[in-house]
Parts: structure tokens; C-alpha cells; sequence
């Protein structure tokens, strides 16, 4: 069964029919696939972290054991009543895609335990994953494709989690803050956790869009973007000479390493999705890259990998600490750490 329509999809999110006993979510934006994961996990068990009646599984611990997640389908709840098997499936191995399928039919079939749930959370399947297939098919379980957020859901999001805080947006400050989002739903929710802290939990606080000013204006000035992104780029004189307009800006050290951590996050947030299955050029604008800076960020992207920032993040961290410690010479802690990074993108071939 397939529930492509946003009606159908939060009516059986909010009630699920008796009859189902898998559930396939699956999409690009893996924030709206866990969001509905959650939600429907939550109708299933009391306690989403009860050992006793909840597996949680990846695909990394199904890779060299078939029996895995049979056997946890086939469990019975040690207290008695419903268990939830929630499998986290990231691989785009096929193997493995047609091993969950497999175990898929056979759970909706009621062969294993019929008092267990399965819920699948998938990355972009596409038309000819084996999972994607048996889910569609079965009449025991459900397919729910997770399309990017419209505006109109972000903005709801945003209103949804303030109010759990007591706090909110009027009109103009909604639709500038949720212009200003990134689209990728787990980036979202951690920039709205970030505002409603700002607008202090429990104030009750409705904040208007010159409210915003100091938060908003958080991110590093354009000179210190331009380092950043010239560093990744390779270019060498040109991250030196922003680093040091911006100093004369009244950009300081630190700020400046905290926009190359920015930058840093920003690409392998981005490779990430990409690694996920999401197109390079989408990951981009998940990210929250800017249209006027995606055509060298891609560039970017498509000589940096995961291994290569995970080894520049010590360096980072490293200039971030060093920059705090009194009477550092912060701005070139900041340079030689432009350098290092400009360094190694000339390596990459940049």
C-alpha cells in the first residue's frame, strides 16, 4: 500500500490501521523520514527507549548476519503485548536491500511475531529497490515517500516547536526566519531549537522581525565567508587577503575560525546527504548554500570527501582553542589555519 497524499499520510501517522504491520518511510530529506519515524513510533510502544520492547537496528548490523533482523521480527515482547523493530537503512547495497525486503514479506505475511511492528527508515529508494517494491505491493504494509518541506510546512514546524517553549513569531519575523532556514529538516530543527533558546524558554515570549536583528546576524561577515570559501577552494592569497580585510572589519580570530568550522560543516553536511542519496546540487541547498556561491561550492564538494574533512577537524579545533587562549595572536592562528586548509585543497587538485 502507498500513501503518497499529506492527508492520508498524518491520518495513518496519528492512527495506525490495525492491519499493518510494516511500515516503509523513505526520502531524501532523512529529517522528515526520522520526524515521521518518531511520531509513528511513538503510537506503537509507550517507551521509545524500553529495551523490552524496542530494536533499534542499522543496516551496518545486518551486514554479515542474515538471521538478524528475522530473529528480532520473531521476538516476543518480554512484558508482554506490542514490540517495535525501527530499522535505520542508509546502505545502497542490494544485497541487503532485497535481505530487508525479504524479511518484509514474511513479517507483513504474519509469519514471525504478528504482535511486532516494523518500522523502515530509508534513504532516496528508487523504482527498482526490492524494499520499496514490497512495501508498495503488500497489503500488510504501508510505503510513505518523504518529499521536501514547502514553505507552508517549515513555517508550521517552527510555530509547533516554539510553542512547546512558550514562545513564538508574529507574522513578518515567521516568514523571515523561515526564509532565512536551511531545507534539510534536522538542520531546521537544530536553528529553531537554537532561536527558541534565544527568545528564552517559557518567556512567553512572541518576538517580532527587529527581534531577530542580533540572532540572524550571527553569521560571520562576508569577508570571513569569502575566506573560508577561498581556503576550500585552494586560493591561497585570496583567503589571506579576506582574512585580513576582515580584521580591519573588526573580525577577530575567533570568528573567523568559527567560519571555517561553518564552512566545514556546511560541506560534509552536504556530502553526507550526498552520500545518502541525495543529488550533490540538492545536498547543496539542503545545506543552506547560498544560489550566487553554488557553482564553486559544488566544485568544491566534488574533490573534498568525508576523509578529508574529518582529518582537517582536529586543525580546526585545535585553532579554535588556541584562538581563546589570552593574548594569542588570533588572527594568525586564523591565517595559518586558512593556509593549511588552502594547502590541501591545492592538493585535491582545486
Amino acid at each position: 500500500m502507498i500513501l503518497a497524499k499529506r492527508p492520508d499520510i498524518e491520518r495513518f501517522l496519528a492512527k495506525p490501521e490495525g492491519h499493518i504491520r510494516a511500515v516503509l518511510i523513505y526520502g531524501r530529506d532523512m529529517g522528515v523520514v526520522q520526524d515521521r519515524g518518531t511520531q509513528l513510533a511513538s503510537k506503537i510502544v509507550p517507551n521509545l527507549d524500553d529495551p523490552f520492547d524496542v530494536a533499534l537496528l542499522t543496516d551496518g548490523d545486518l551486514d554479515g548476519d542474515g538471521a538478524r533482523l528475522e530473529g528480532e521480527l520473531a521476538a516476543q515482547s518480554l512484558m508482554g503485548g506490542k514490540r517495535l523493530v525501527r530499522l535505520r537503512f542508509a546502505t545502497e547495497k542490494a544485497g541487503l536491500d532485497k535481505q530487508v525486503a525479504e524479511a518484509l514479506v514474511a513479517h507483513a505475511a504474519g509469519k514471525l511475531n504478528p504482535d511486532a511492528f516494523f518500522i523502515i527508515e530509508a534513504g532516496n529508494l528508487g523504482r527498482d529497490s526490492a524494499l520499496r517494491k514490497a512495501a508498495e505491493k503488500a497489503t500488510e504494509a504501508a510505503a510513505i515517500p518523504c518529499y521536501e518541506d514547502e514553505p507552508g510546512d517549515v513555517a508550521r514546524l517552527v510555530r509547533e516547536l516554539l510553542a512547546k517553549d512558550n514562545v513564538g513569531l508574529d507574522a513578518q519575523a515567521l516568514q523571515l526566519f523561515v526564509g532565512r532556514l536551511p531545507k534539510e529538516r534536522g538542520v531546521a530543527r537544530q536553528e529553531i531549537e537554537r532561536l527558541a533558546l534565544y527568545l528564552e524558554p517559557g518567556s512567553g515570549r512572541t518576538a517580532a522581525a527587529k527581534d531577530l536583528d542580533d540572532f540572524l546576524g550571527v553569521e560571520p561577515e562576508a569577508s570571513l565567508f569569502d575566506a573560508a570559501a577561498d581556503a576550500f577552494s585552494g586560493k591561497l592569497a585570496d583567503a589571506q587577503a579576506a582574512l585580513r580585510r576582515a580584521a580591519a572589519e573588526g573580525e577577530a580570530g575567533p570568528a573567523a575560525v568559527r567560519a571555517i568550522s561553518m564552512y566545514l560543516a556546511k560541506l560534509r553536511r552536504t556530502l553526507t546527504l550526498a552520500k545518502n542519496g541525495a543529488g550533490l546540487q540538492e545536498a547543496a541547498k539542503a545545506s543552506g548554500v547560498f544560489w550566487k556561491q553554488e557553482r564553486e561550492f559544488l566544485r568544491q564538494a566534488r574533490s573534498w570527501s568525508l576523509e578529508d574533512l574529518d582529518k582537517l577537524q582536529p586543525d580546526v579545533l585545535a585553532a579554535d582553542k588556541a584562538c581563546k587562549t589570552a593574548g594569542s595572536p588570533d588572527s594568525l592562528i586564523a591565517e595559518r589555519l586558512a593556509l593549511t586548509i588552502a594547502g590541501r585543497a591545492r592538493r585535491l587538485g582545486l
